[in-house]
This record gives C-alpha cells, sequence and structure tokens, in this order.
C-alpha cells in the first residue's frame, strides 16, 4: 500500500487489488459485504498511523477513487466548530475539486462508517444515522450521565477490550440536523468517535445496559 501525508488533516493512499486479496478479502465482498469492507478499511487505517502517525480522532470526509487495478482513499479529518455546532472541513475545497469520485463506493462508506459528509450544510436520512463513542475512563460515562437531556437518545452501553463504547441512534422522524449535531458535541466533549465498528463490538464485547444508558446510570452511580 502506498501512502502520501498530505498534511496533519489529510492522508492519501493507494491499494491494490492484489493487495487487497493478499491481505485476505475478495475483491467483490468489500463491494457488497458490510462488515469486511469496515475491516479493510481501518486495517487500512492502522497501517496509515504506523507509517504516518496519522491519529483518526473525530468524524472522517471520505473521497474514494476507483482505479483499474486499485482504489485511492482520501482522508480528512473533521472538526468540530469553536461553538460545537457544525462539522468543519481544514482543507481548502480547491483541492479537492479534480478528485474524480465513484459515487458507488462513496455511497458505501459514507454509510458503512457512519460519518456524515461534514462539506454538506443540509443533508437528511432515511435509515437512522447510527454512532460509536469510545470513552478511555468510566469517570467519564458518569459525567456524561448528569446531561439528563440525553435520555431522549435511542443508547446502549458495552465494555470491549479495556474501553467502553456508546451507541447512539439518531431517527429522522425524530431528530434533524441540528439536533443530531447538539447532541454529538455534547457527547464528545466527554468521549470521541471510536475506530471499532459496532459489530465488532456487539459480538466480542459485552453489553452493559441495553436501553436508556443515562438515565440507569444515575440509578447507580448519583
Amino acid at each position: 500500500m502506498e501512502i502520501e501525508r498530505i498534511n496533519d488533516h489529510t492522508v492519501k493512499f493507494y491499494i491494490s487489488y492484489g493487495d487487497i486479496e493478499e491481505r485476505g478479502f475478495d475483491r467483490e465482498e468489500i463491494w457488497y459485504n458490510r462488515e469486511r469492507s469496515e475491516e479493510l478499511f481501518w486495517e487500512m487505517m492502522d497501517e496509515v498511523h504506523e507509517e504516518e502517525d496519522f491519529l483518526v480522532e473525530g468524524p472522517l470526509w471520505i473521497q474514494v477513487q476507483a482505479l483499474d487495478k486499485g482504489l485511492e482513499v482520501l482522508v480528512t479529518k473533521a472538526q468540530l466548530s469553536k461553538d460545537g455546532q457544525k462539522f468543519e472541513l481544514p482543507v481548502p475545497d480547491e483541492k479537492l475539486k479534480d478528485l474524480p469520485v465513484d459515487e458507488k463506493i462513496e455511497e458505501l462508506l459514507d454509510q458503512h462508517f457512519n460519518h456524515k459528509r461534514p462539506d454538506e450544510d443540509d443533508y437528511s436520512f432515511d435509515e437512522p444515522l447510527e454512532f460509536l463513542i469510545t470513552f478511555r475512563d468510566f469517570e467519564d460515562v458518569i459525567g456524561l450521565s448528569k446531561r439528563e437531556a440525553l435520555d431522549v437518545l435511542t443508547t446502549k452501553f458495552y465494555s470491549f477490550e479495556g474501553k467502553y463504547y456508546l451507541f447512539v441512534e439518531f431517527s429522522e422522524e425524530e431528530f434533524d440536523e441540528n439536533d443530531v449535531d447538539n447532541y454529538l458535541s455534547i457527547i464528545l466533549e466527554h468521549g470521541e468517535e471510536a475506530q471499532a465498528t459496532i459489530h465488532r463490538v456487539e459480538e466480542y464485547g459485552k453489553l452493559i445496559i441495553a436501553e436508556q444508558v443515562f438515565s440507569e446510570l444515575r440509578k447507580h452511580f448519583n
């Protein structure tokens, strides 16, 4: 895999289909198998982190170009604006305009990794938006549970590999764009968006609280 560091926020890498197959992934399944495509992406991101010290934190903006012999992927770390109301893309738009995008793959990645495109001011979603937030310390989760306004969220709480994970789901009927941004900005004050997928955490982790995570925590940790 070839890796090019663009700046502090952006990295670009190229992986051939041969390399993908050597890693144990079938070329077809990266298009149609959700869990396998996620596994491949995070495996590549782990390698990027090791070689370029590119730490994934918060939401990502992912742009993919499908080439004849492989995939070229551009990954940019988005940041919350100072007022915590919206995501900002820390790269000038003109640097990205000339990059062709395979819309099918981009849609696949956006859907599978549940990251909002931060350069879009308005967006809508037909299926629930799902986020997985990780916490280094249980006390961070306790602190977050004091925000009673979060009780309206659909949540689950897991432990996995020494960390705690909060699964949050937003339905289109109940939450609009501003709601999602506002709730996420509160949650991300205490944790960070996880690299692990909810499918992996569900399969290998331990479910601690199945619903109403914050109110349940307040019952036991007043």
